[in-house]
């Protein structure tokens, strides 16, 4: 939807630029001249047209930091025992908030974060790439609610945004574009990241994109968190160069510690043998570090365990062997993460601009992940394996863990652990253990009680308001002609002076809600009805319970029965919040609607030098299908691949070596091949696989076709599905680590590749 700039939009432009004391924006009408114009030269005065806005002297630079999938209970400046020095130092200049609440997701988070209003409000009450087509689900962010970057640009900021964005639908985030809900499209002046609608990359093979553009594999091997944090001291410093006396805005996303969990062998190697205690004794140590920090009240108890976690006493032998190196490289990641954060602070006090830098640490946009169930996953899993079977394969593998080769997330044992004294885990809106994240400002310039804890409750939604008001910035109220809608967050500015340290809190009503669980806080009191997709929670407790949260930090007491007209009062509150912010229709199925642009399609056409990432990649699934290559090969041969779906763990490839073309299916990291029984000829060709499933899409048979012609037949028997990890699927190459062992990466075919036809049967 495109808005014209009207009259009355016009005359509200400079109506807010003239209350917040500018008359110039990026966007805005041409100004008048006013100089004065002559014949010649000596007889004109010129007048530079008024066409950027300018800062206020002194106005800070801002970094905005948001860590992925994370809890209450795993860093140290929050009481737990994963070390973060970094942050730490943050924490002990700045102050902690202790009653901090994201949304139990990250789009949705991250979509609240953004732009100071609801997820729903903007249309991000799950993610893009499963939406659903109501205003509070379908995944596009609205033009009227500008983002951070949007606004602070248009108050003479520059603005980055590097790492994860995941705020992009996945009908937008191809080279067809269009590129305005791209970050470049929403506000930043670069973008350096994850392809934008996704949730993740391998740390270690990162797709990555500079503003719209694919950006090439890094050729030393780094780590993805090391190249974003580059980017960000790049960004910096290059700013600063040009424009000394401007603001920057870092909005620094890295996808630490989101799976797959994957960090050197070093930082791994930093955690051995420290948690051999297990993650009982974890969580009692933690919650007496959090007791004495003051991050959590003293009369705190510890959670009754989570459905399905099991006493570490309890478990044998080759579970403890296993769990323990889970948490001792996830600890790694953690601490790695906050190494390149460190960086990066660092950099920033180098060039002398640390004072004068507004930092927002947001530890988590959602509870401790608690997908890896009993015992968590770093290989793909195998049909019809025990679950004893599981564990001692990934006992004899454990090398694996954390390496290229691994794909790991730790047993919800540890989730738990990590969001101590909270229950439950990323996802459940209901609960704390979903959206109760730690929260860290850091400010030399306004912040003198260093060291300080605030118990008031806040929003992710708060982060923009409180931004704004300590850096003197202001919302115009019309941004690229499109005239803003109110900010929903409140401001927590009013606590950071030491004397307000215990105000009343002033986010006084929250709602909450996710696939269905949904929660509303008022005044101390939370109401909360859960919907549980994963079953731990059991359809017999889908109604409302209450919490006094102001005595009850954990929500160990329900008190519905004993309050029950608080309950409807409550309800009624939740109802209200529900119709105004587009909560309503409850949208309590997971649905894959808009996981791939090519959804519902039986055949496309993909070209080569193109990548298809993330929710963009074709996706195979369990139907027949071919895959044919049209191509032209010289005389002396050709190799390479053709197209390339997946990785080391999983994942298809069609290519040519040794002249004979070669269909490899990788399942589990057990690759099987169909090699030509004829060579490949020279000139125009048409190579082609053809996979057909059996009737109970179990069995799959593969044959080989050199011009049409049968070239080879294999039954590849009752293997698990390939799938594209987090690489995607790649035209003419393969990038990242490769499907098949029987080659090196990139391995690009050598001859003419005219296309690739995909077609479902």
């Amino acid at each position: 939807m495109k808005r014209i700039l009207t009259t009355k939009n016009i005359a509200l432009f400079y109506l807010a630029f003239l209350l917040t004391g500018s008359v110039t924006a990026q966007y805005s009408p041409t100004p008048a001249f006013e100089g004065k114009i002559g014949k010649t030269v000596e007889t004109t005065t010129e007048s530079a047209p008024k066409i950027n806005p300018k800062a206020p002297a002194g106005a800070p630079n801002i970094v905005w930091i948001q860590i992925d999938d994370i809890g209450y209970g795993a860093i140290s400046a929050f009481g737990g025992l994963i070390e973060t020095p970094n942050i730490d130092r943050l924490a002990n200049q700045g102050i902690r908030y202790t009653n901090f609440h994201t949304t139990a997701f990250c789009a949705p988070t991250r979509a609240a974060l953004l732009t100071g209003r609801n997820q729903h409000s903007v249309h991000f009450g799950f993610f893009a790439s499963n939406s659903y087509n109501t205003p509070g689900y379908d995944g596009y962010l609205p033009f009227e609610k500008a983002t951070v970057g949007e606004i602070l640009r248009e108050n003479g900021y520059n603005t980055f945004a590097v790492g994860k964005y995941h705020l992009t639908h996945p009908a937008d985030a191809t080279q067809a574009g269009p590129f305005n809900r791209w970050p470049t499209g929403r506000g930043f002046d670069h973008y350096f990241g994850f392809s934008p609608e996704v949730a993740a990359t391998d740390q270690w093979h990162p797709t990555l994109y500079r503003d719209t553009q694919r950006e090439p594999e890094d050729t030393k091997g780094r780590h993805v968190t090391e190249l974003l944090a580059n980017e960000a001291i790049h960004y910096i410093s290059g700013q600063k160069a040009a424009a000394p006396d401007k603001p920057f805005f870092l909005y620094f996303a890295p996808g630490a510690v989101h799976a797959p969990i994957q960090v050197s062998k070093e930082w791994i190697d930093k955690y051995k043998g420290k948690f051999k205690a297990g993650w009982d004794q974890y969580k009692e140590t933690v919650l007496k570090n959090q007791i004495a920090l003051g991050v959590v009240p003293a009369n705190t108890k510890l959670a009754p365990a989570n459905p399905g976690v099991k006493e570490w006493n309890a478990l044998s032998a080759d579970e403890r062997k296993l769990f323990e190196r889970y948490i001792e490289v996830y600890a790694g990641f953690v601490s790695h993460t906050d190494h390149e954060i460190g960086r990066i602070i660092n950099h920033i006090e180098q060039i002398g601009q640390l004072d004068n830098t507004l930092v927002v640490v947001l530890v988590g946009d959602n509870g401790a992940e608690g997908a890896g169930r009993e015992i968590g996953r770093f290989l793909t899993n195998k049909p019809n394996e025990t679950q004893d079977q599981t564990i001692a394969r990934y006992v004899k593998n454990l090398d694996l863990l954390g390496t290229e080769n691994s794909s790991a997330l730790y047993p919800d044992g540890w989730a738990a652990a990590t969001n101590t004294p909270f229950r439950y885990y990323k996802s459940y809106g209901n609960l704390e253990g979903g959206t109760h994240d730690p929260l860290i400002l850091f400010y030399p310039g306004k912040i003198k009680d260093k060291g300080g804890i605030r118990h008031q409750y806040s929003h992710v939604n708060d982060i923009l308001p409180t931004t704004l008001e300590l850096a003197g910035a202001r919302v115009p109220a019309v941004i690229n002609g499109y005239s803003q809608e109110p900010i929903e967050g409140v401001s927590l500015a009013y606590s950071v002076d030491a004397a307000n340290k215990n105000a009343p809190e002033r986010h006084t009503v929250q709602y909450h809600e996710m696939t269905g669980s949904h929660a509303i806080y008022k005044d101390g009191w939370k109401a909360s009805f859960p919907r549980d997709r994963s079953k731990r929670i059991p359809q017999s407790q889908e109604k409302w319970h209450l919490y006094n949260l102001k005595e009850d930090f954990n929500e160990l007491n329900d008190l519905a029965d004993k309050h029950p007209d608080k309950v409807k009062e409550l309800a009624e509150v939740f109802d209200k919040e529900a119709w105004k912010y587009n909560v309503y229709p409850l949208k309590d199925k997971w649905e894959t609607a808009n996981q791939s642009i090519y959804d519902g399609k039986t055949k496309v056409t993909l070209y080569p030098e193109t990548h298809y990432t993330g929710s963009s990649a074709f996706r195979f699934g369990t139907s027949s299908y071919s895959i044919s290559a049209r191509a032209v090969v010289p005389a002396k041969g050709a190799e390479g691949v053709l197209l390339s779906y997946g990785n080391t763990l999983s994942g298809l490839s069609f290519y040519v070596k040794n002249k004979k073309l070669v269909f490899a299916y990788n399942s589990e990291g057990k690759v099987l091949e169909l090699t030509s029984d004829k060579p490949v000829p020279a000139g125009d060709i048409t190579l082609k696989v053809q996979v057909l499933y059996s009737n109970d899409k179990k069995d799959k048979e593969v044959t080989l076709f050199i011009n049409e012609e049968k070239a080879g037949t294999l039954n590849l028997g009752t293997i698990a599905t390939a799938a594209s990890g987090y690489e995607g699927l790649e035209v003419g190459s393969d990038v990242g680590t490769t499907v098949s062992p029987a080659y090196k990466a990139p391995f690009a075919f050598t001859g003419v590749l005219k296309d690739i036809v995909i077609e479902k049967l």
